[in-house]
């Protein structure tokens, strides 16, 4: 079976305007997903949008409305208030270190940052979104404070690290990088064993 590596994060909408797309693609070729959630790796050449020159960041939310317009996905962009969303994706780890539906989980605390303008860094945020979408939030917030989760993350940082990944989300298959959700038509060329450069 095919296996697709997954580095995502929570912080990141790019990676929730991709999540379905690119979840519908991988069934398509019958390919399993790895999820590794980490951060962007400055060292490695990522580059935080706050840290932006004012011309890319302006251009960064117009393109961002673009394409949650394509997806049809409705963005708040009333978040100013909100802690970091970050530690969500320790729910993510643990749901699919014990086997659970990891994507429907991310789809769940994606929405509910990106779309409802949730507080899903407060950790009863997290828990009643998590049982909104069918899982045991309160034991997913426990779980996820265990050390194979900080094992798991740990290794997914290096592993991220060590293949060239810089930014979110990015797929990896055969190690192949496509970098961004709009490089999804690649990864489905590349899957499919066509020749992607001359």
């Amino acid at each position: 079976m095919r296996h697709i590596d997954y580095f995502f994060g929570i912080g990141s909408p790019w990676a929730y305007l991709g999540l379905d797309a690119f979840a519908a693609l991988a069934a398509s070729h019958g390919a399993t997903i790895e999820p590794h959630a980490i951060p962007l790796i400055e060292e490695n050449g990522g580059i935080y949008s706050r840290d932006r020159p004012t011309a890319r960041r302006e251009y960064w939310l117009e393109d961002l409305k673009r394409w949650a317009h394509l997806r049809g996905i409705e963005l708040s962009f009333d978040r100013a208030a909100l802690s970091d969303p970050t530690p969500a994706a320790r729910l993510i780890v643990a749901a699919w270190l014990d086997g659970q539906d990891w994507l429907a989980l991310a789809r769940a605390l994606h929405r509910a940052f990106w779309s409802q303008a949730r507080d899903i860094g407060a950790a009863d945020v997290r828990i009643v979104v998590a049982t909104e979408a069918g899982f045991d939030g309160a034991g997913l917030e426990a779980r996820a404070a265990k050390d194979d989760v900080d094992a798991r993350l740990a290794l997914s940082l290096k592993t991220a690290t060590e293949a060239g990944v810089f930014g979110i989300p990015t797929y990896r298959h055969d190690g192949t990088l496509f970098w961004g959700q709009d490089s999804l038509p690649f990864l489905d060329r590349h899957l499919r064993g066509e020749k992607l450069i001359a």
